[in-house]
C-alpha cells in the first residue's frame, strides 16, 4: 500500500507548504538567536575567567619571592583549573587562540583593578588543543611566567534550555493558525463547488451571493452570469421546440380531416397512420420540453414502491407481459426527487425493456456505505437481443431509433431514453446501457438518496 504524503486537498497542501517554509524560518531564526547568545555567553564567560586569573595572580604577585612558590602551590583552585609557576612563558605545542577571544580577555584582565606597577609586563592566551584547555600566561615582575590554565565551558547552539520547547509551541500555534486560516480562505471554493453540483442538478438554483473579498465576489458574479447564461439558453431551446410541436398540431388536424376525403382506402389508411406517428413525435416532443423545464417540486419518496407502482402500471397496460414483470430489492429505500418525473423516468426505461426485450426485471441496489455521493442503483434487465455496442451512446440522442420500423407500435418516436437521462441528470444521476453475459439488455439508472 502506497502512502500518499501530498494531501489533495487545497486547504491541505497551502497549510503544508506555508508551515514547510515556516518551520525552517523558525530554525533560521532560533538558530541566529542561538548564535547570538552563544557569542554573549561567551563573552560573558571571557569575562568571569579574566577575573579569576586576575585574582589568582593578585594573590601570587602580592607575596614576598620567599613565599611566591609555596603560595602558587597552596592555592585553593576549582577541579577545572591549573596553576604553575615557570622561568619560560607557555608556548611550546600550543596554539594560539582567536583574536577575538583574545581581546576580551584582554580587556577583562584590564578591567580588574590593580596597581599599575603589579600589572603582568606581558601576557599570552594560548590554546592547548591536547587537552583542550585556554592557557593564559602572565609574567610577574620577577621575571617568572605565572600560566593558568582551565576547561572551557562546552559550545551549547541548540542544546540549549527550551529551544526544542519553544520551537514546537511555536510550529503548533502557526500550524493551528494556518489550518483555520487555509480553510477559511478555501471555503468559497467548496461553496463554488457545491454551487456548480446543484447548479448540475438544477438549473432554477439560487444564485450565490456576492460577499466578501473582491477575489470571491467576482468568482461568485461570474457564475451567476454564468448560471443565468444557461437558464436562459435551456429556457430559449425549451420554448423553441415545444412552440414547433404546439404550431404542428393544428395542421396535422387539418391532413387528418382531409384524409378522410381520400376515396382509396389503402391510400387513405397509410395517409392516417402516417399522421399518427406524426402526432405521437409532436406530443412526444411537447413531453420532452416539459420535463426539461418542469419545475416539480423535490420531496421524499419510498424508491421501492414508486417501482412497483410503475411495474403494476406496465402489467394493467400489457397483461400479456405481466409474468416478465419482477421486482428484487429492500422494501423500503428514501430518496428525495421529484416523483412524477422520477416515475416518468423509469417507466420510460420499463417500457423500453418490454418492447424490445419482451420483459423488465428491476434490481434495486442500496448506496455502498463507502461511496462519497450515495447513489441508488435501479436495474431494469430485458430478454431481447441487445444492441450493438457502437449505439450504446447514441440511442440517447432524440429521435435516435435502432428500430426503422414506422410502425407506432415497435418504431416508437425515439424520445423514451432522452428523456429518461434528462430527468436522471437533472436530479444529479444518469442512466447507462449495456449487453448483459447471458443475452438482453440492462439499463442501469443512478439516483442519489
Amino acid at each position: 500500500m502506497t502512502v500518499r504524503l501530498w494531501p489533495r486537498s487545497l486547504a491541505w497542501r497551502t497549510t503544508l507548504i506555508v508551515l514547510a517554509g515556516l518551520a525552517l524560518v523558525q530554525v533560521a531564526g532560533l538558530t541566529i538567536h542561538a548564535l547570538d547568545r552563544r557569542d554573549l555567553i561567551r563573552i560573558a564567560e571571557a569575562q568571569e575567567a579574566a577575573t579569576r586569573v586576575m585574582g589568582l595572580y593578585r594573590v601570587v604577585v602580592l607575596s614576598t619571592p620567599d613565599e611566591l612558590v609555596a603560595r602558587v602551590k597552596g592555592l585553593d583552585l576549582p577541579p577545572d583549573m591549573t596553576a604553575v609557576l615557570s622561568d619560560e612563558p607557555p608556548g611550546t605545542g600550543l596554539a594560539r587562540v582567536p583574536v577575538e577571544i583574545q581581546r576580551i580577555l584582554r580587556l577583562s584582565m584590564q578591567l580588574v583593578p590593580l596597581p599599575q606597577q603589579l600589572r603582568p609586563r606581558e601576557s599570552r592566551i594560548l590554546w592547548d588543543e591536547d587537552a583542550q584547555r585556554v592557557v593564559i600566561g602572565m609574567r610577574l615582575p620577577d621575571g617568572r611566567w605565572l600560566s593558568v590554565s582551565e576547561h572551557p565551558p562546552p559550545a551549547r547552539l541548540l542544546h540549549e534550555p527550551g529551544f526544542f520547547a519553544a520551537f514546537l509551541l511555536m510550529t503548533v500555534a502557526a500550524a493551528l493558525l494556518l489550518v483555520w486560516a487555509a480553510r477559511r480562505l478555501t471555503a468559497p471554493v467548496r461553496v463554488l463547488a457545491a454551487a456548480a453540483e446543484r447548479l448540475g442538478r438544477d438549473v432554477n438554483t439560487p444564485p450565490l451571493p456576492e460577499t466578501g473579498p473582491s477575489e470571491v465576489v467576482a468568482a461568485a458574479t461570474a457564475f451567476n452570469t454564468m448560471a443565468a447564461r444557461i437558464r436562459r439558453f435551456v429556457a430559449d431551446r425549451t420554448f423553441l421546440l415545444t412552440a414547433i410541436g404546439h404550431d404542428l398540431r393544428t395542421p396535422i388536424t387539418r391532413l387528418k380531416l382531409r384524409a378522410e376525403f381520400i376515396d382509396d382506402d389503402e391510400l387513405r389508411t397509410k395517409f392516417l397512420a402516417d399522421l399518427d406517428q406524426l402526432e405521437a413525435m409532436v406530443s412526444s416532443t411537447l413531453q420532452f420540453g416539459k420535463d426539461i423545464s418542469g419545475t416539480e417540486p423535490v420531496a421524499a419518496l419510498d424508491l421501492p414502491a414508486l417501482l412497483r407502482t410503475v411495474l403494476d402500471e406496465a402489467a394493467d397496460a400489457a397483461p400479456d407481459h405481466a409474468s416478465a414483470l419482477s421486482y428484487e430489492g429492500p422494501e423500503h429505500l428514501t430518496i428525495h426527487a421529484r416523483p412524477l418525473a422520477v416515475k416518468r423516468a423509469i417507466a420510460n426505461l420499463v417500457g423500453n425493456a418490454l418492447a424490445y426485450g419482451g420483459a423488465a426485471n428491476i434490481r434495486l441496489l442500496p448506496p455502498a456505505k463507502d461511496a462519497k455521493i450515495p447513489l441508488a442503483r435501479v436495474e431494469v434487465a430485458d430478454d431481447g437481443p441487445g444492441i450493438p455496442p457502437e449505439m450504446m451512446e447514441r440511442v440517447f440522442e432524440p429521435f435516435q431509433r435502432l428500430e426503422t420500423s414506422r410502425n407506432r407500435e415497435t418504431g416508437g418516436t425515439g424520445l423514451g431514453l432522452p428523456i429518461a437521462r434528462n430527468i436522471l441528470r437533472a436530479h444529479g444521476g444518469d442512466v447507462t446501457l449495456a449487453n448483459r453475459t447471458g443475452g438482453g439488455l440492462v439499463a442501469t439508472a443512478a439516483l442519489p438518496v
